[in-house]
């Protein structure tokens, strides 16, 4: 009788593992598409009205940014779209401009954003620039090694702001979506 039990009991055991398996399809790496959006800051600047004032007329700030990021072979062979984020805020008294220019490795000019404010009260100013098949070449953002910021004042080099903590803020973020597989 135990062994009537015994055999029964692997005969059902070989019955369920061979009803639960089927064969296994490892080709399925090849259909396999992974697409992850990366986000990354760019760059953040805030000039204060006081700093501003000593110069009229004149770049106020200049800065090249180098971002290596999209000269990376990983990033630069397999990003397929993006969008640039900017967001500038002037709680100054001045009217300013704002010159942004993505450079590739010879300060060749790839591409550029101009933004123009007048002085408080003003409201946040949101650009976001896409790159790719709905926006902009995408060979901009490939070929870029170096982002230049240029800040101008319009205004005197006198008034001031009734603001508390009068600046001008401007930041720039970016969102890609990159082909890994």
């Amino acid at each position: 009788m135990k062994a009537l039990r015994n055999f029964g009991l692997i005969v059902l055991s070989v019955v369920l593992l061979w009803s639960c398996s089927e064969e296994q399809d490892f080709g399925q790496y090849d259909d396999l598409s992974i697409t992850p959006t990366f986000e990354t800051s760019i760059f953040f600047v805030k000039a204060q009205e006081s700093i501003i004032n000593r110069v009229s007329g004149l770049n106020f700030y200049t800065q090249d940014f180098n971002f290596d990021a999209f000269e990376e072979e990983f990033f630069s062979e397999r990003v397929q779209e993006g969008v640039i984020t900017y967001e500038l805020e002037n709680t100054t008294s001045k009217e300013i401009e704002v010159l942004i220019e993505f450079l590739d490795d010879n300060e060749t000019v790839l591409d550029s954003e101009f933004f123009r404010m007048d002085g408080a009260p003003t409201a946040q100013l949101i650009r976001e620039v896409a790159y790719g098949s709905t926006g902009k070449n995408l060979d901009i953002i490939r070929n870029t090694s170096e982002v230049r910021l240029s800040a101008r004042n319009l205004g005197d080099n006198s008034s001031t702001s009734d603001l508390p903590d009068p600046a001008i803020v401007l930041r720039s973020s970016a969102k890609f979506t990159v082909r890994v597989k």
